[in-house]
């Protein structure tokens, strides 16, 4: 999945939830082949200027922006402060989640239910539509949405609302993968056990080490990995690709 180091050069990507994790490895991913990045951050203040900063290092550039997606108001107005600085936005990564919070069906409260929906799906929702009329006019236009293996799973080990959250989205790729063609390709990433803070705080170092016996190829994956796939569907590589699902899970979950 070599690509072109100039590949995006004069185009612009966001990527929301880009201060840490993946989607900090695909925000340096997207730079590295020339795309100005939106580095949107909700509480990773820090992280996402320290993510700006390397892009700025390599010789790249990009903006940092704030927003909380639970909230309707922040999520609609995000696209707009990025396109009021860059005037055209080619390229969007809805990258950015809540934690995933274990709970069991029958036990979940409303409140955890509508938290995972908010940002995982409600709030993807709310940057897309702002994003749609930008992308349609770029001659370029790609959605790439960050999705999870626990949809295959059915939530195991009490990831349900979560799922949820990301199946929606998986279906909401399908649907703009209809409805926007042929102005914008839509496609979406599946990531199995990422080797991010993500997993290592949410997860138990027993339950790591049990999802690398249970990957044929021995390890977790890498953030720079799913960068890697997201830079393909970003591209004009993939350009008869929509409405497209990569598994990125070293074959623990096969199709």
């Amino acid at each position: 999945m070599a690509q072109d180091e100039s590949c995006l050069k004069g185009r612009v990507a966001l990527v929301t939830g880009a201060g840490t994790g993946i989607g900090r490895a695909i925000a340096l991913k997207l730079s590295r082949a020339g795309a100005f990045v939106g580095i949107h951050f909700h509480t990773s203040h820090e992280a996402a200027h320290a993510t700006l900063a390397e892009i700025r290092q390599a010789g790249g550039d990009g903006v940092t922006l704030r927003a909380d997606l639970a909230d309707a108001t922040q999520a609609s107005e995000l696209v707009g402060s990025l396109v009021a600085q860059t005037k055209r936005l080619d390229i969007l990564i809805n990258n950015a989640g809540t934690p995933i919070q274990r709970q069991r069906i029958e036990d979940c409260p409303l409140e955890l239910w509508h938290a995972a929906l908010a940002t995982n799906l409600t709030g993807a929702f709310l940057v897309i539509q702002k994003a749609i009329p930008h992308l349609r006019a770029s001659g370029n236009g790609a959605i790439v949405n960050n999705l999870t293996l626990s949809i295959q799973t059915g939530g195991a080990n009490g990831a349900g609302p979560y799922a949820v959250a990301k199946g929606g989205l998986q279906v909401l790729t399908r649907t703009l993968a209809r409805e926007l063609a042929p102005a914008v390709r839509t496609n979406a990433i599946m990531p199995g056990v990422i080797q991010t803070r993500h997993h290592e705080v949410f997860s138990t170092a027993d339950r790591m080490e049990a999802y690398r016996r249970e990957t044929p190829l021995g390890r977790n994956g890498a953030a720079e990995e799913v960068a890697s796939a997201v830079l393909f569907l970003a591209s004009d590589a993939s350009r008869f690709m929509n409405g497209a699902l990569l598994d990125i899970n070293g074959g623990r979950f096969l199709r």
